[in-house]
């Protein structure tokens, strides 16, 4: 037998009640993104659960992209078959067959939604169990924790068996908790703030900041590449892009070295709020961590937020830079940002920059500079390009893309 569809199970939706099916429709969106690999999947959901059907697609597969979408509880690839119990006992003899080996015990647990069917939940434990012992009669039975459990649901449209369930990822659907504005450098810390801040349903557009000729194309790719990685956990990620070389050039011939970068990134929040305006988003969402570099003492993350007035959210300030590893290499962003491509916060980076900078002497050197003018120059050239999933075989086509 083959599987016919996953069944998928809502997490923490359970708590939300009156915005249930907002939340539901927006996770249905996101698994309908993410699996849109698959041409042939089609995703439906109602307030219990959420059904992607197959239409023979591979469900391995299938099932590894769920396994990482924020919002689901877990999931079953399940057998969908006639509610009649001729066919029901068929079908857990074939699928025990094909199942089990020597040794093992199993189950059946009966569930009756549709309270019409001719057998009650206990009867079709005991029908069931006694079609699998005719099929298999030296296989035995156990309550608890059995090598195999038959899971078997009949619901109004039809009946459904399955045996196996995937723990999903958790957390919130993308987009149920607003939206947020990642400033996305190449680096190992902001895709990772950004994977964090899915988790908990902020549908994130990633800002990124290039300043060619001193950054190349491979910068830009890189940052790119990175937001494709963070669209397998909830779907298409608007991805802008920021000409930023006339600020970077403004601030290297008008400031004193020490405060190059915290004036750049004083410039970059001013943008990325300017950003977030236009385009409705809540909040701005960066990689920053306590202590790691120079421009992120708390001095100067205070100088460099007087910008503005908006929420910053750090989702790794208190990690260290090991915990932070682990996580890009669990979401396997850490091969893509320890390529060898310089961004904006690095290319001018000062010998010995500020670590404790004063907002008046900021400002005082940003009168030297039009900032107004600067910002409105950088928001109105950004370029906007959508992000979406990528399959096995594009992966394979980019890694000899960049081989050659």
């Amino acid at each position: 037998m083959q599987y016919s569809e996953i069944m998928i199970r809502y997490g923490e939706l359970s708590t939300k009640h009156k915005n249930r099916m907002r939340f539901i429709n927006k996770l249905r969106n996101n698994i309908s993104d993410v699996l849109s690999i698959y041409p042939q999947v089609k995703v439906t959901a109602d307030r219990d659960r959420a059904h992607a059907y197959l239409n023979g697609a591979d469900y391995t597969a299938v099932a590894e992209s769920l396994k990482q979408v924020f919002g689901i509880q877990n999931f079953s690839p399940v057998y969908k078959v006639e509610k009649s119990v001729e066919v029901l006992k068929s079908a857990v003899q074939e699928i025990m067959k094909e199942t089990y080996k020597e040794g093992m015990t199993f189950k059946i647990t009966g569930k009756r939604s549709d309270h019409t069917f001719e057998l009650d939940s206990r009867e079709l434990n005991q029908t069931l169990g006694s079609a699998v012992f005719k099929a298999i009669p030296n296989v035995k039975a156990q309550m608890k924790n059995p090598d195999i459990n038959l899971q078997v649901e009949i619901r109004e449209e039809a009946a459904y068996i399955s045996y196996e369930t995937f723990r999903g990822a958790g957390g919130l659907p993308v987009g149920s908790s607003g939206k947020g504005m990642l400033m996305l450098s190449g680096g190992i810390d902001s895709p990772v703030a950004g994977y964090l801040a899915l988790k908990r349903g902020v549908d994130i557009e990633a800002v990124h900041f290039a300043s060619p000729p001193y950054t190349s194309p491979g910068a830009l790719k890189k940052a790119q590449d990175l937001t494709r990685k963070l669209t397998k956990f909830g779907g298409n990620i608007q991805f802008i892009e920021v000409p930023f070389t006339e600020i970077q050039e403004e601030i290297k011939a008008k400031a004193p070295e020490a405060y190059l970068m915290t004036l750049t990134r004083r410039f970059m929040m001013r943008i990325t709020d300017r950003i977030r305006e236009v385009r409705n988003g809540l909040v701005i969402i960066n990689g920053e961590s306590l202590g790691q570099v120079a421009s992120q003492t708390l001095e100067s993350m205070q100088t460099i937020n007087a910008v503005t007035s908006t929420p910053v959210i750090r989702p790794v300030v208190t990690m260290d830079k090991l915990e932070i590893i682990d996580i890009a290499q669990a979401i396997d962003t850490f091969d893509i940002s320890i390529q060898p491509f310089e961004d904006c916060c690095t290319i001018f980076a000062p010998d010995r920059p500020k670590t404790n900078p004063k907002i008046k002497n900021a400002e005082q050197y940003e009168k030297r500079m039009d900032v107004k003018g600067l910002v409105e120059r950088a928001v109105a050239g950004i370029m906007i390009t959508e992000i979406t999933p990528q399959t096995e075989k594009d992966e394979v086509d980019d890694l000899i893309d960049n081989l050659l």
